[in-house]
């Protein structure tokens, strides 16, 4: 499986440290990719917004048949489509996944469908079980992102109803579902039920609402180690946002539209703010930026430098965020070529972030040594600066390649196998700046910058 490594420097305004990590192509050819999960298993599973769920196997390479295939059903096109998938947490025995997309009428829809009974690879499309169907009025803002609490309750995050503004003041209004969190129970013979501790049961409000105030949350994720909700909203033209909250926090108004981000934006028979819960990192337009895609914090084992940093992109610029636990924002230069739509998780918690725009999908990963990668444990690649010819210690076996990138992920020596005395030739390369890639035959790989002269 071809990789390709997309090297790139992180810098922060607010330090003085750099950190450096890679994107990997993991896989590629989808279309309109959104969503990147897994089912609790070494599969990811990527939602395409045209309606269609693919599945990756471990190796990169994409099952030729579709997971699920509701196109038919699916309003595909510009905000609207296919958008969020969750596994049931007893998935492994009930076969339950859900789904979130807008139907033929534009409507939100909740459903719930089951694998194929006779193959894990397919579900069956005649399973569908609606949980939910909320009409919204305009055509952009569908939020989407859809995930399990560790209660076993649905998290469902819906859009304001689009327009410009949330002209209906759908968001603040605590009896509409949209701008909303909402929180079911689907384990239930009816569609779905109101878990106790929903803040507006028995007073003002709707009953599925956990928390209110949101534009469009463009992704959402549990970081259970922390016990905290991470939340990515969109900004109306000047703000993106950022929240974090405890999990068990009911009730929270996140201030849409009565602010955008921590500045006034609507106040208009608005509650005061000090009843609101503002942003714990906000950034602004500048640089070509646009709109937040929430990602995660990296609790994953290989990548041990990448531990607690919150990924994050912004769609126009191209570039990758990360957000420090002191709440600090650092951004890469430009991915060029890259709107980053969406990230996600294998089950061993590493990373994963998909283009839009060119059906791609990265695994991140940093240019140093992971603590599973044992293979590579006493791996030396001298000399460094180099020329001509480049050595590695401490490779085991002899089925080895090597490749090197240039820093804008240009591939400049193609898989090479090492001769007897495990080293390269390089001559032929400019003198610069590289990142040579290590790979055995059972796809572990080494990442490490070095030098050319």
């Amino acid at each position: 499986m071809k990789r390709l490594l997309l090297s790139i420097a992180v810098f922060s305004s607010l330090t003085a440290q750099s950190q450096s990590f890679v994107l990997e192509e993991f896989a590629t050819g989808f279309t309109s990719p959104v969503e990147i999960t897994n089912a609790n298993d070494n599969r990811l599973f990527v939602v395409q917004q045209n309606g269609i769920i693919k599945i990756i196997q471990p190796n990169g390479t994409v099952n030729a048949a579709d997971f699920l295939n509701i196109s038919s059903k699916v309003l595909f096109g510009g905000e609207r489509g296919l958008l969020g998938l969750a596994f049931h947490p007893q998935y492994s025995t009930n076969g339950y996944f859900f789904v979130y997309y807008n139907n033929t009428a534009g409507n939100i829809i909740v459903a719930r469908y089951t694998v194929s009974t006779a193959n894990t690879n397919v579900a069956d499309p005649n399973s569908e079980k609606i949980i939910l169907n909320i009409p919204k009025p305009f055509a952009n803002h569908n939020g989407g992102s859809i995930h399990f609490a560790p209660d076993g309750n649905l998290w469902v995050v819906t859009g304001d109803g689009g327009s410009a503004g949330d002209p209906n003041n759908n968001a603040q209004n605590k009896n509409s579902l949209l701008g909303k969190m909402l929180r079911i129970d689907i384990n239930s013979t009816a569609a779905y039920n109101i878990p106790a501790g929903n803040p507006f049961i028995g007073v003002d409000g709707s009953d599925e609402i956990w928390s209110y105030g949101l534009r469009n949350a463009w992704k959402y994720s549990f970081d259970l180690t922390s016990g905290n909700v991470m939340i990515a909203d969109v900004g109306q033209g000047l703000f993106e946002e950022i929240n974090r909250m405890p999990i068990t926090q009911a009730g929270i108004n996140y201030g849409w539209r009565c602010y955008e981000g921590n500045n006034t934006y609507s106040t208009a028979g608005c509650a005061a703010s000090s009843t609101m819960t503002f942003p714990i990192a906000v950034y602004d337009h500048s640089g070509s930026k646009c709109s937040v895609t929430g990602g995660y914090v990296y609790r994953g084992t290989q990548n041990p430098s990448l531990q607690g940093k919150y990924f994050f992109a912004d769609y126009c610029s191209e570039q990758i965020g990360m957000m420090e636990t002191n709440n600090s924002i650092s951004w890469t230069t430009p991915f060029t070529g890259n709107n980053f739509s969406t990230f996600g998780e294998d089950n061993l918690k590493e990373l994963y972030v998909a283009a839009v725009n060119n059906g791609k999908i990265y695994k991140i990963k940093t240019t140093t040594l992971g603590v599973q990668d044992v293979i590579f444990s006493q791996v030396r690649v001298y000399p460094n600066p180099a020329s001509e010819r480049i050595f590695v210690d401490g490779l085991k076996g002899n089925n080895n390649i090597a490749e090197i990138f240039s820093t804008d992920g240009r591939k400049v020596l193609d898989e090479t196998k090492f001769d007897f005395e495990n080293s390269i030739n390089i001559t032929g390369i400019p003198a610069g700046v590289y990142y040579i890639n290590i790979k055995s035959g059972d796809f572990k790989s080494y990442s490490q910058k070095i030098i050319i002269k």
